[in-house]
Parts: C-alpha cells; sequence; structure tokens
C-alpha cells in the first residue's frame, strides 16, 4: 500500500512538473485528438501507405461520382439542354460553309481569352511558386502595345501578325491621335480576362473553409488553421500583421458585398484571408465571387493597367532614358543599350530590320527573356 500511495503521489508530481513546464497534454482533451487525428491523416501517403491511401481514393471517387449523378438526373432538363447545344456547335465547326470565317474567329477569340484566365489562375492560386503572371506575361504585353501605339501613332495593328507580334500599319496615323483610353481600350480584353482567372484562382479557400465548417471538420490546411487561431486569439493581437489580418476579417464579415468589393480592388496579399473568413462564415457564393470577380477584373485591373501604360508613355520614356544618361560616371554607359534597344523597336515595328546590327545588347537579351 505505501508502495503504491508513493508510485500515484511521484506520478503527481511528474504531471505537476509536465504542465508547470508547458509540456502537459490532456490525451482526452478536444485538441490533443485533433491533432492524433491531422498526424494520422498526414501519413496516409501514397509512399507510406500505398494500399491505404489507394483504397480511400477509390473510395472517395466513387462517392463523389455518385453525389455528381444524383445532381445531374435532378437538373436533367438543363443536361440535356447542354449537350443538344454542345452538338449543334460541333455541326456548325465540322461542316464547311459561308459561316467558317465566323467560327474561325470565335474560336481564335475564345483561345485568347482563356489563355489569359489560365494566366490569371496560375497568378492567384501560384502552385506553391508564388508566379506573377501579370510581371511576366500581361505586364510586358500592356507596355508593348503601349510603346506601339505611340511610335505607330495608330492601335490598328495588322492581324496577323498580332498578337505574336506587333507592326505598324501600312496607313500612317496622325500625329498625336493616341490617347490613354485608345490603349486601355486595346489591351482591356486581355486585362479583363487575366482579372477574371484572378477571381476564379480565389474560390480554393473559400470552398475549402466552407466545406471545412459545414461538415465539422478540420482541414489539414496551413493558412485555415492559422484562420481559427486568429480568431482564438484575436484579443490578444499584438504584431501590425495580426492586427491587418484582424482588419481584414472584421472588414469583409461585418460590411459583407462591399467589404469583399474594396478588399479585391486593390493589391492586397492578405486576400487568402477574405476567402477563407466569407466561406468560415458561410458567405453566399454570388456574393462572394461577384464581388472578387467585379473588384479584380474591372476595378484593380483599370488600375494596373493605368499604372504600367502611363509608365511606358512615350514622354516618360524619354524622360527616364535621359534620367540614366544624367548619373555620374556610368551614366553614359548605362544610357547607350536604352537607346539602341528602344532604336531596334522602331525600326521592327516600321519593318526596317535590314539597317539593324542582329548582334543583342544585354538589355535586349533581359527583355526577350522576360517578355
Amino acid at each position: 500500500m505505501a508502495e503504491n500511495g508513493t508510485d500515484c503521489d511521484q506520478r503527481h508530481i511528474g504531471m505537476i512538473k509536465e504542465q508547470h513546464n508547458g509540456n502537459f497534454t490532456d490525451p482526452s482533451s478536444p485538441s490533443e485528438r485533433k491533432r492524433r487525428e491531422r498526424e494520422d491523416r498526414q501519413n496516409i501517403v501514397l509512399w507510406r501507405k500505398p494500399l491505404i491511401t489507394l483504397q480511400y481514393f477509390f473510395l472517395e471517387t466513387l462517392i463523389n461520382l455518385k453525389e455528381w449523378t444524383i445532381k445531374l438526373w435532378h437538373r436533367r432538363s438543363i443536361v440535356l439542354s447542354f449537350l443538344l447545344l454542345l452538338a449543334v456547335l460541333t455541326s456548325a465547326y465540322y461542316i464547311e460553309g459561308a459561316h467558317q470565317q465566323y467560327v474561325q474567329y470565335m474560336e481564335k477569340k475564345l483561345l485568347w481569352c482563356a489563355y489569359w484566365v489560365g494566366l490569371g489562375i496560375l497568378s492567384s492560386v501560384g502552385l506553391g511558386t508564388g508566379l506573377h503572371t501579370f510581371l511576366l506575361y500581361l505586364g510586358p504585353h500592356i507596355a508593348s502595345v503601349t510603346l506601339a501605339a505611340y511610335e505607330c501613332n495608330s492601335v490598328n495593328f495588322p492581324e496577323p501578325p498580332y498578337p505574336d507580334q506587333i507592326i505598324c500599319p501600312d496607313e500612317e496615323g496622325v500625329e498625336g491621335s493616341i490617347s490613354l483610353w485608345t490603349i486601355i481600350s486595346k489591351v482591356r480584353l486581355e486585362a479583363c480576362m487575366w482579372g477574371a482567372g484572378t477571381a476564379i484562382g480565389e474560390l480554393p479557400p473559400y470552398f475549402m473553409a466552407r466545406a471545412a465548417r459545414l461538415s465539422g471538420a478540420e482541414p489539414d490546411d496551413e493558412e485555415y488553421q492559422e484562420f481559427e487561431e486568429m480568431l482564438e486569439h484575436a484579443d490578444s493581437a499584438q504584431d501590425f500583421a495580426s492586427r491587418a489580418k484582424l482588419a481584414v476579417q472584421d472588414l469583409v464579415q461585418k460590411v459583407g458585398f462591399f467589404g469583399i468589393l474594396a478588399c479585391a480592388s486593390i493589391p492586397n496579399p492578405l486576400f487568402d484571408l477574405a476567402g477563407i473568413t466569407c466561406g468560415h462564415f458561410l458567405v453566399p457564393f454570388w456574393t462572394f465571387f461577384g464581388a472578387t470577380l467585379i473588384g479584380k477584373a474591372i476595378v484593380k485591373m483599370h488600375i494596373q493597367k493605368l499604372f504600367v501604360i502611363i509608365t511606358f508613355s512615350k514622354h516618360i520614356v524619354q524622360q527616364m532614358v535621359s534620367l540614366i544618361g544624367a548619373v555620374p560616371i556610368i551614366g553614359p554607359s548605362l544610357q547607350k543599350p536604352f537607346q539602341e534597344y528602344l532604336e531596334a523597336q522602331r525600326m521592327k515595328l516600321h519593318h526596317k530590320t535590314d539597317g539593324i546590327p542582329q548582334g543583342e545588347n544585354w538589355l535586349s537579351w533581359m527583355f526577350e527573356k522576360l517578355g
């Protein structure tokens, strides 16, 4: 009896020490149970437990197929209408006739739009790479159109080769006929499609948080776990980043549609938090997506377009080259590659490539790789 009492006392003292050191955890607590379940789920991967992973994969696939089949059956009239429309469009695409010129025009436009929507989705989702396709694709495209418009005094570039290559039209444009709105209209389709793609790319955090709230399960997502921790410690937040995240969450939760619109209309690295917040508080899909689409594809996109067009307008570029030449000691050596590059681009736009040296300077090589 004495030995048993001593053992109990020692275990009690050990538990007190662990609790004092911050290491004590109650195995039956909800947080500890969630942690163990999360660790068990993280261990179910193909290279550790291939059979169990494949079993769960096939079971989940069958469940999803069953749910989708039931949903499609309930909406069979819509499905039938869609199939009939698809059959008509397929017939129009393959049957020869005078309508083929319109079919080819629509095909070209749809592929062009799909290209920019895809780049927008990649920019928003990133696939873990932080890929920002505005800096890599859309920004250089708008800059090229801006420089070409001021040089050609026109935006009626011959198609083809536009948009693969920009050259001036045969008819000379009137000097000073290019305005800011002319260039905006020329690149509006590409910019709006890219913005729509970024709005579509914001949907995964929303759906993930919404599904977690409806099911009661906790997803294995770092951003969602960070969001829940932020809600738990909202009153004790001290650092700037936490206060900024809480401000975004409060704005979206209290203002609703216009709060989401405000967050989507400006460059906002915390917008993923807005999607998680809307999903967690079960904001209706069209409220979230409508505000995000308007903000990103219309408001924010025009702000970014204006910035690029103004930056690469003719007089701003000339002033920048002059300022580079004014840098002491290294200014003239830096100014020369810029002048050669701009002159080469002007000659290309006017089909005058015979007198251009074939060698490339380092600036031309850099623009070719980035553009």
